[in-house]
């Protein structure tokens, strides 16, 4: 028999975890697995036969045991970020409330294009058993259960219901997963007898393969689109989004500004695109944003938005930029590109950008625009610098922000989610160096910012190990999820985890307040069914899990807590009070849209209404 003709007798999950091991990647020149091992909680759905596929594989594919399934997702999601889409982890959960718990990472997952691959039991394909334990009976359509929920947040969704279909089933999550234009998480569903069934497979499945992202060209006809539309342009912005990086074409971005002396802001997602100090770097642009890009964008009048989704925090719920201003759409994938009536360039940035300067021959944006955008920048840097600094004023984010960008090593990895840190770490962090900021604020969710900075130092220690990985989180994220404080220290990935707690859901309060109503149901004190208020004593709470832990009283003292936390060699946890009215960041907002109530009793909400619905008439309406 040829090679060619050969088979072997696997289990089901066998051969998952064979033609994983066998998948790798070329990044700058080096073949690496593509998945770099999973994280995993086994229960009865997943231990009898997944679990047995896995262990002798511990080498190839390590498996980090999870403490929550749903940080598991986020730890993976950050991972994959980390890697720039080309290495993903995968994620295995047990059948019932263990992989439903999976859902919201799987969200993130997919409003983040970033690739995750879960693994998940199911119930007996052949029903003789049923109803088992947590199997949800819909009584007029037997084959819907829990891990139908799961086609609303991926890319690519099966149920494994023969041996067989992994051969078909395999390459197209993968394909999915590494697609520039389609990433995003995969999902398969493994029902718990199917798991375990034999099949006898091609051994040739199994070869060792070498993948390569996909690089697609940019039409001709589109590039020369565009390069006429941005050569008649009087004020002209690049906006640059997180697909700047996952092409690899920050050099190509950077290259292109320069050779046209084109202002540049960034994205939530593509901060640290460009260094803070770089002149053509007007700043983050948005809701979240700086004064210098929002006033050069609301002027504008050709933008270039390049990998960016163009998400309402990027664009003020669109009132950023002037109605007659024109877009173009240099991205990857067809549905970001086309977005407002964009002229669409479709196709990698990192071919797509050098094809567009050529198109435009020597035009460069007029002097006194430039000139205008760095003035604008100059102001907004003064601006950050006394924002962050602390002195007579209350404890802040800005500050602690302030304090760890001061003391950080350039190539430290920045995570943070949700709640106000976003805001303020976008506004006032100063890029040290190129890919070392990750926001979560696609999905803005809670909970991912320890789980997610665990994620990151895995990635991190595999090509920086000297380097840290520095978290902000708020105390209403940490109540949410802070088992993979454990998860750090059991694995020893370290992590410096700052706590910053303000007594609830302070930036909710915020905006509570700002729409006209009175504090109510955010702040812990607010709160009407909690006769006693009192705060979490975070430093105990963070030795319990074996972390060093400090409560500081101010930035002074933080500072020198950031300083022993680097040189220490496991996870430290650093806590601060910041006070919950004073010291956010108040320049820099765009206008963002939140639905307010149209009739009230209140007169302070009607009054709101009214105030923020007036400025509804600069929003653009799709195009």
């Amino acid at each position: 028999m040829t090679a060619a003709g050969r088979t072997i007798r696997l289990t089901t999950a066998q051969a998952i975890v064979r033609y994983l091991v066998n998948q790798f990647i070329e990044i700058d020149g080096v073949e690496t697995r593509i998945c770099g091992g999973g994280f995993g909680i086994f229960g009865h759905g997943n231990v009898p036969c997944l679990g047995e596929a896995l262990y002798p594989v511990q080498d190839a594919l390590p498996l980090y045991r999870g403490q929550n399934e749903q940080s598991m997702g986020l730890a993976a999601a950050a991972y994959a970020k980390y890697h720039l889409r080309r290495r993903f982890m995968f994620c295995t959960a047990s059948a019932g409330p263990g992989t439903a718990n999976l859902l919201t990472a799987s969200a993130l997952a997919h409003a983040n294009r970033l690739p995750v691959l879960m693994l998940c039991g199911d119930t007996f394909l052949t029903r003789l058993p049923d109803p088992v334990l947590q199997q949800l009976e819909h009584f007029g359509n037997p084959t819907l259960g829990v891990n139908d929920a799961f086609k609303a947040v991926t890319r690519y969704w099966d149920r494994i219901t023969h041996p067989a279909q992994v051969i078909q089933s395999l390459p197209a999550a993968l394909a999915t997963m590494l697609d520039p234009a389609d990433c995003g998480p995969a999902f398969l569903g493994l029902p718990q007898d199917v798991q375990g069934w034999a099949y006898d497979y091609p051994e040739e499945f199994f070869a060792r393969r070498v993948h390569r992202i996909r690089r697609q060209a940019p039409d001709a006809a589109e590039i020369a689109d565009a390069a006429a539309l941005l050569t008649v342009a009087k004020r002209p912005m690049i906006i640059a989004g997180g697909g700047v990086q996952y092409s690899g074409a920050v050099a190509e971005l950077t290259a292109f500004a320069e050779a046209h002396a084109i202002p540049v802001v960034e994205t939530i997602a593509g901060r640290a695109n460009l260094l803070a100090d770089h002149a053509l770097n007007i700043g983050p642009i948005g809701v979240t944003g700086s004064d210098s890009a929002n006033a050069i964008a609301e002027a504008a009048d050709v933008i270039l938005a390049v990998g960016t989704r163009l998400q309402d925090f990027t664009t003020g719920s669109w009132t950023a930029f002037a109605k007659d201003a024109r877009f173009i759409g240099l991205n990857v994938g067809r549905h970001d590109a086309m977005k407002h009536l964009s002229l669409p360039v479709v196709g990698d940035a990192k071919l797509a950008l050098p094809a567009l300067g050529a198109a435009m021959g020597g035009y460069t944006a007029p002097a006194d625009w430039t000139a205008r955008a760095q003035t604008e920048r100059k102001a907004w840097d003064a601006y950050v610098a006394d924002n962050v600094a602390h002195g007579n004023r209350p404890n802040s984010y800005a500050q602690a922000i302030g304090v760890v960008n001061a003391l950080c090593d350039k190539r430290d990895r920045v995570v943070t989610a949700a709640g106000g840190l976003p805001a303020e770490v976008t506004a006032n962090w100063r890029t040290l160096d190129i890919g070392t900021v990750d926001v979560e604020f696609g999905f803005s969710c809670m909970g991912y910012e320890i789980a997610g900075g665990w994620g990151a130092r895995i990635a991190q220690s595999e090509s920086e190990p000297d380097k840290d990985t520095i978290v902000f989180v708020g105390d209403g994220s940490y109540l949410m999820m802070n088992s993979d404080l454990y998860s750090s220290v059991l694995t020893r990935k370290k992590l410096i985890v700052l706590v910053l707690d303000n007594g609830g859901f302070a930036v909710i309060n915020k905006l509570q307040n700002n729409t006209g109503q009175e504090s109510f149901n955010n702040l812990i004190k607010d709160c009407p069914t909690v006769p006693e208020p009192f705060a979490v004593d975070f430093e105990a709470h963070a030795r319990s899990m074996g972390c060093d832990a400090v409560t500081v009283a101010n930035p002074a003292e933080l500072g020198e807590a950031f300083k022993r936390a680097k040189a220490a060699d496991k996870t430290t946890v650093i806590v601060m009070q910041v006070d919950p009215y004073e010291g956010w960041t108040t320049q820099g907002h765009a206008w963002w849209e939140v639905g307010t109530a149209q009739v009230s009793d209140s007169a302070g909400v009607r009054e709101k209404h009214a105030e923020i619905e007036a400025t509804r008439a600069r929003q653009r309406q799709g195009v």
